[in-house]
C-alpha cells in the first residue's frame, strides 16, 4: 500500500475507534418485575460486553443497567449517556415522546414469542362486561400506565366505568387471591404471568374476562437520538446475531431472553393509536 494511502487508512480507523470511544448505556425498565438493580447487575455486565464484542466495540464502550421502578427509569433514560432503551410495552406507550424514544426492535423473552396477549382475570361469574366492574380496582404491574389498560389491552372489550381504579402492584400472586376472596378487584396479567394461571390452587375460582389483541412484549428503543446512526446499526445487528455463539446466547439467558426480532411496526402502530384514544 502506498504510504498515503495507509497514513489516510490508519486515520480513518483512528476515527473509528474515536467515535466508539464515548460510553453508552442500555437502560432496562419493566416496571413491577422482580429483583434488584444490584442483584441484576451481573447480567447487566455480561450482556454488555456480548453486545460490544459483537459489534466489534471496546467492552468499555457499552454498558446496562436495571431500573427497577418507573421514576428510576425516567431519570436514568434522562442521563446523557442513556442512548438505549430496553422497556415494556406500557412504559414505551407511556414516556415515548417525554423520552424521545425511537422503536427499534423487540425483545422475545425465554418461552414467549415476539407479542403476547394480557388478560383481565376476575371471580368467576363478577364480571360479564366492563359495566360490572363498576367500583372495582384493576391491579397489574402495568398499572403505572392507566392508558394502556383502558386503551391498548381492554379497548376492544369496551370502555370501562369512570369509577374503575388502575393501580400498580407487583404482587400480582396476592391480588389474584382477593379477587378470587370475591373482593371487588380485578387483576390483569401479562403472557407469562396468564400462563401460570391455571395452576394456582384456587384457579377454579377465577375466570378470564377479557384479552387484549397481539401486543409486542416490550420495545428496544434508541434514546433521544444519542448514538450516531453508524453506530446504532452495528448494535442491533449485534443484538439480532447474539443466539449465534455459545457466549451471546449464555448473556441472553442471564437476562432472560431468547433473541431480539425485527420491529412489527403494525402492532406497535395499533397500540400507539389504542392508547393515544384511551387518553382523550
Amino acid at each position: 500500500m502506498p504510504r498515503a494511502a495507509a497514513v489516510i487508512a490508519a486515520a480513518l480507523a483512528f476515527a473509528g475507534a474515536r467515535a466508539d470511544a464515548p460510553r453508552a448505556t442500555m437502560v432496562f425498565c419493566a416496571p413491577g418485575s422482580p429483583g434488584t438493580s444490584e442483584e441484576a447487575q451481573g447480567a447487566m455486565d455480561a450482556f454488555a460486553a456480548a453486545v460490544a464484542a459483537k459489534a466489534g466495540s471496546p467492552a468499555a464502550s457499552l454498558g446496562a443497567t436495571y431500573a427497577t421502578t418507573e421514576d428510576a427509569g425516567v431519570e436514568r433514560l434522562r442521563a446523557p449517556d442513556a442512548a438505549i432503551a430496553l422497556v415494556s410495552l406500557p412504559f414505551f406507550l407511556k414516556h415515548e415522546k417525554a423520552l424521545a424514544l425511537r422503536a427499534e426492535l423487540q425483545p422475545v423473552p425465554q418461552g414467549l414469542g415476539a407479542t403476547e396477549r394480557w388478560s383481565l382475570v376476575a371471580r368467576k361469574g363478577r364480571a360479564a362486561g366492563p359495566a360490572a366492574l363498576d367500583g372495582f380496582t384493576i391491579l397489574s404491574t402495568a398499572g403505572f400506565a392507566p392508558g394502556f389498560v383502558r386503551g391498548p389491552v381492554l379497548g376492544a372489550w369496551g370502555k370501562l366505568p369512570s369509577t374503575v381504579k388502575i393501580a400498580p402492584t407487583p404482587a400480582v400472586l396476592s391480588a389474584l387471591r382477593r379477587a378470587a376472596a370475591g373482593e371487588p378487584v380485578a387483576v390483569l396479567l401479562d403472557g407469562a404471568q396468564a400462563a401460570a394461571l391455571p395452576g394456582l390452587p384456587f384457579a377454579a375460582d377465577l375466570e378470564v374476562v377479557a384479552r387484549s389483541p397481539d401486543l409486542p412484549t416490550g420495545v428496544v428503543a434508541t434514546a433521544d437520538r444519542r448514538l450516531p446512526a453508524a453506530r446504532w446499526t452495528r448494535i442491533a445487528a449485534a443484538l439480532r446475531d447474539l443466539p449465534t455463539d455459545p457466549a451471546g446466547a449464555e448473556a441472553l439467558a442471564g437476562i432472560r431472553m431468547s433473541r431480539f426480532a425485527p420491529l412489527d411496526a403494525k402492532t406497535l402502530a395499533a397500540a400507539r393509536t389504542a392508547y393515544a384514544e384511551a387518553g382523550r
